[in-house]
């Protein structure tokens, strides 16, 4: 009886541990699709990434949609990476070099991310939306 307790338990932890793995897979992967979305396409597309709810409570308004289109990423740099602060949530502080398209001047931002775990959707969220610019 006891052995098997303890293949019980370690069956138990085996699982925990795969879905452990596979939530920092799918953490990885979600980052880097973000990442390269954020320089390829700009913020704009980057929005899909952003929790519903927080798309619902916050809309991007029309001056923050062109303040998007106003600017050209010159570089986005992740720095130490994601800090897990439980195991569903993770922050991360992101240098994004922003280049304005109009007067081609240059300068650096800090995006402040919050991450969430969706249990349900089996997805990470942009809790913290995108960052906020200004020229």
């Amino acid at each position: 009886m006891y052995c098997a307790g303890i293949g019980l338990l370690t069956l138990l932890l085996l699982l925990g541990g795969c879905a452990s793995a596979e939530r920092r897979q799918s953490l990885s992967d979600t980052l880097w699709a973000y990442a390269n979305i954020v320089r390829w396409d700009g913020f704009s597309r980057a929005w899909q990434f952003v929790d519903p709810k927080v798309r619902a409570m916050h809309p991007l308004s029309a001056l923050d949609k062109a303040r998007f289109q106003q600017v050209q990423i010159g570089g986005y740099d992740e720095g130490d990476g994601p800090i897990f602060r439980s195991q569903n949530c993770v922050t991360q502080e992101v240098n994004i070099d922003l280049i304005n398209r109009h007067s081609q001047s240059e300068r650096r931002i800090i995006d402040h991310q919050i991450w969430h775990y969706d249990k349900r959707a089996k997805r990470w969220w942009l809790e913290s939306g995108l960052p906020h610019i200004e020229y």
